[in-house]
């Protein structure tokens, strides 16, 4: 009696399930992740044909304050009252040699308190202040800004 030999399958098939569920897991983290790398409060920034770049505003350490579409003011995620302002941007600079800010203002927010704004971070002693602007490319021409219900 001859001894049988016992065929063995293999599967050539690629189990992609633990890939899956591994790039569901990064696409969720970062989803997460992603608004909190935007610094200061969440605005929709006035457009404007020619801005200037600042590449400044982006780092770590620069100082921003927002003006909010309701005429809230934040400087970095804190909302302060204009009163507060002027001394926190002076603490904040006091240790500072490049005393330079940021202001983000919605588009929506009134005229006279950006103006007040930039008057209470001069008042701080700050040397530059740069307003922050988006830029109107082909696929924002047309549309109009976003509005809120009043």
């Amino acid at each position: 009696m001859a001894m049988g030999k016992k065929l063995q399958s293999y599967s050539s098939d690629i189990n992609v399930t633990p890939m899956v569920d591994v790039m569901l897991v990064l696409l969720i983290i970062f989803m997460v992740i992603t608004p909190m790398l935007q610094h200061g409060a969440n605005i929709n920034l006035a457009r404007t044909k020619n801005p200037v770049p600042m590449e400044d505003a982006d780092k770590e350490d620069a100082v921003l304050i927002s003006v909010t579409a309701d005429n809230k003011i934040y400087f970095d995620v804190t909302q302060v009252t204009e009163a507060e302002l002027t001394t926190k941007v002076s603490d904040r600079l006091s240790s500072r040699a490049d005393k330079k800010i940021y202001i983000k203002a919605d588009g929506r927010s009134t005229y006279g308190t950006v103006v007040q704004v930039v008057d209470d971070v001069r008042a701080a002693g700050v040397d530059q202040v740069g307003l922050l602007t988006e830029q109107i490319t082909a696929a924002n021409q047309n549309k109009p800004p976003a509005t809120t219900p009043q």
